[in-house]
């Protein structure tokens, strides 16, 4: 084992949350190892070139934000297109614009306007949920008719939904349906932020940048539970960004999470389906969706397509935890976990989607990390993490 003596910090996972913190605290003066238990960093962000086209190993994943500070931070490591994800919808072989929008209205019941659209739903609406009241939706089910109908629930959102969640709809929170947009206009754009885009080139360049400085040392391949006593002894302060339950040897139980499993495929067309993502919404297709790489980006080898079909699997312990279910049976278990972890917030941080049990986006998840470098280091509420360039 490294003389871990000379570290200031030990940083468990070299995804955004672990190397962003990693980088700042470098830029401040303080020695840094990062562990990280795959063979690369970047986590569920990595890219690789294949084909001379940039494909996410770990499903699509476009930066999207609100944020100044963010937006402006994370172009210091890579210029972006300024690709707007237009998703299709594949329903038994029947096409549909998502997210929901006038496109899909027309597509589902040839409404023209916003108020024939606002009619169809009403009147779907009424006669699904009529029994509601004033009583909000108490379920996903009840949260998607309630806001677009019974049609679009039953070909869009049903066997999407319950294929992602391994659960029936009824059976799950009703916020999860919120994160989709409703726009009574014609567009496409899944993302209603006002910076969209992928890096030309992929995400790895962005962790390289970030972990390149003499003061971090990083090791892939390395699993911190296979030294965890020798870690939690040497280190006076570590950033932890796995399962918070694993951490804690799962003794108030498992918490609840969701894997996925990629299928990627090299083939010999130029055009295989013709958009960067088409959700497959039957109950009956396997695969949640498809991704072909070169809408992304616009960028391939003549006569070769690469495309991942993503499928949702139940999660056990030997395979990847990608998203929590923040139901309310894995939100108490979670404080439990979470009032555990304060009694170790002396040495201990536990930081990102796994170790804060939260579903995050990536800019939420530089947002996060930015916040706890200007607690950590006690850095006004002000401070500039961008660069000045020239």
């Amino acid at each position: 084992m490294l003389n871990t003596k000379k570290y200031d910090y030990l940083v468990v996972g070299a995804g955004p949350y672990g190397a962003i913190f990693a980088h700042e605290a470098a830029k401040l003066g303080k020695r840094v190892l990062v562990i990280e238990k795959r063979e690369h960093v970047g986590g569920n962000m990595y890219t690789h070139v294949e084909h001379g086209v940039t494909v996410h190993d770990y499903g699509a994943h476009i930066f999207h934000t609100d944020n100044q500070e963010i937006w402006d931070y994370v172009q210091q490591f890579a210029t972006f297109n300024g690709f707007q994800n237009q998703v299709m919808a594949n329903y038994e072989g029947e096409m549909y614009n998502l997210p929901f929008n006038m496109n899909t209205f027309y597509e589902m019941w040839g409404t023209k306007t916003p108020a024939e659209a606002q009619a169809k739903i009403a009147e779907q609406r009424e006669a699904a949920l009529g029994q509601l009241g004033n009583r909000a939706p108490r379920n996903l089910e009840e949260q998607a008719i309630s806001l677009i109908g019974t049609d679009i629930y039953q070909k869009l959102v049903k066997g999407y939904t319950e294929k992602q969640w391994g659960r029936k709809a009824t059976d799950l929170p009703a916020f999860i349906i919120k994160r989709l947009p409703v726009r009574f206009i014609y567009n496409n754009n899944y993302f209603n932020h006002r910076y969209q885009g992928i890096p030309i080139g992929g995400y790895t360049q962005i962790f390289d940048q970030l972990l390149d400085n003499p003061l971090i040392d990083v090791q892939t391949g390395v699993d911190f539970f296979n030294d965890r006593d020798a870690y939690l002894s040497e280190f006076p302060r570590i950033i932890y960004t796995g399962m918070i339950d694993k951490f804690f040897d799962y003794q108030y139980g498992e918490l609840g999470y969701r894997s996925l499993k990629f299928e990627k495929e090299v083939l010999n067309t130029d055009n295989y389906q013709g958009n960067a993502v088409i959700n497959y919404t039957d109950a009956k297709t396997p695969y949640t969706r498809v991704m072909e790489w070169k809408h992304f980006d616009g960028a391939s080898d003549e006569g070769v397509s690469v495309v991942t079909r993503e499928y949702p699997q139940t999660w056990d312990r030997d395979k990847e935890a990608y998203y929590p279910i923040n139901d309310e049976t894995n939100m108490a278990i979670y404080k439990q976990y979470a009032a555990l972890a304060r009694q170790h917030q002396n040495q201990v941080v536990f930081g990102g989607r796994l170790g804060q049990y939260r579903y995050y986006d990536m800019d939420q998840v530089f947002h996060a990390a930015l916040t706890l470098v200007r607690q950590e280091f006690n850095l006004p509420t002000d401070y500039v993490f961008t660069e000045k360039k020239g």
